[in-house]
């Protein structure tokens, strides 16, 4: 399908939105499941910005990429987590090519910002763990710096469709628009691949080198027995897990979606069902639930803010650890009356 008009009649779109005919079902389930998505996304990602400025303990340098990555992902949701439970509840995209247009566009902005935030914590982190750059510290004005790049970055490559270079155009199941994947002009797959290459495979670059660069660095420590009581160990296990499930989110997230489009710009006898070809478009949405989750409560620091917040003041994990404590405190005052500890 090619359409060389950014916003063609909307006459001639609605005969493009005809050649989607799927089952009720398959709209059904699909607004559905974004229904729990975009409601999840909303919760988590809104739970953090708003106990972020409630709660000035929370405004530190290194959440403000935090807060920065939930405003993104909740930008992505309100601008189509929302579109897409109303037009699969529908059965197609009934609200034009400007909408479509507009979908296309806010998505893919805010997503390519949310995947260059992540880019932009993985090289805090490394900053502040390895200190690879010797007594320079990473400071507010490295990360607010970072994170314009991160904005500017992803407005600059998602505006050229806007103009004539690449277009936005309905995706999957047809109830949900994205950059054209499809279109065979030399000036739409030259887009593409300067898209792919410079918004997702970068910012997986930089993912993968500084947290393999944090891993490697707290493993040398370790051996070197600079930290007494393995202390050193229980970080680099830890720091491990946090970036096995980064990575993984990043990969179930993002790769099968970046992979699908690049294999169908490579080989354009490729035929994807559009009903399969949905999958990897859902999980990339989906994302917006996993960074809140990764991101945030992995982080200690805003579990004590957040999880009261979300259970109406009720915090379960701070309970268990007073009664923790509490049992120290008997354990202690036993071992001071009879010299040894006590059964408990």
């Amino acid at each position: 399908m090619e359409h060389a008009a950014i916003f063609a009649h909307n006459s001639t779109f609605k005969e493009i939105v005809k050649e989607y005919a799927f089952p009720p079902s398959v709209y059904t389930a699909l607004s559905i499941v974004m229904a729990i998505f975009t409601s999840a996304s909303i919760i988590l990602n809104g739970t953090v910005i708003i106990v972020t400025l409630r709660h000035r303990q929370l405004r530190q340098p290194l959440n403000y990429a935090l807060v920065n990555l939930a405003a993104a992902d909740l930008g992505s949701t309100l601008t189509g987590g929302l579109l897409s439970v109303v037009t699969n509840a529908k059965g197609y995209f009934w609200l034009g090519r400007k909408a479509c247009v507009f979908e296309g566009f806010s998505v893919a902005f805010f997503g390519i910002a949310a995947l260059c935030t992540v880019a932009v914590i993985a090289v805090e982190r490394m900053v502040v763990v390895c200190k690879p750059l010797g007594t320079v510290m990473f400071q507010t004005k490295h990360g607010a710096t970072g994170l314009a790049i991160a904005w500017v970055w992803s407005l600059v490559w998602n505006t050229p469709p806007l103009f004539g270079w690449g277009s936005y155009q309905l995706e999957g199941v047809g109830t949900s628009c994205a950059p054209d994947w499809h279109s065979r002009d030399p000036a739409n797959v030259s887009y593409i691949l300067c898209y792919f290459f410079l918004c997702f495979a970068v910012p997986f670059v930089i993912i993968v080198v500084c947290y393999s660069r944090l891993l490697w660095t707290l493993r040398q420590v370790a051996r070197l027995g600079f930290v007494e009581g393995g202390a050193a160990a229980k970080a680099e296990a830890r720091v491990g897990r946090m970036v096995v499930v980064m990575v993984l989110a990043f990969l179930v997230g993002w790769m099968p979606y970046a992979c699908v489009s690049l294999a169908v710009i490579i080989d354009p006898e490729l035929h994807i069902n559009p009903i399969i070809g949905t999958v990897p478009v859902y999980l990339a949405k989906s994302s917006t639930v996993y960074n809140p989750l990764i991101y945030i409560y992995m982080n200690r620091q805003f579990q004590g803010y957040a999880v009261p917040f979300l259970l109406c003041g009720r915090n379960p994990r701070a309970l268990e650890e007073e009664g923790s404590e509490a049992d120290t405190v008997v354990a202690t005052m036993n071992v001071k009356s009879s010299g040894k500890v006590s059964p408990m």
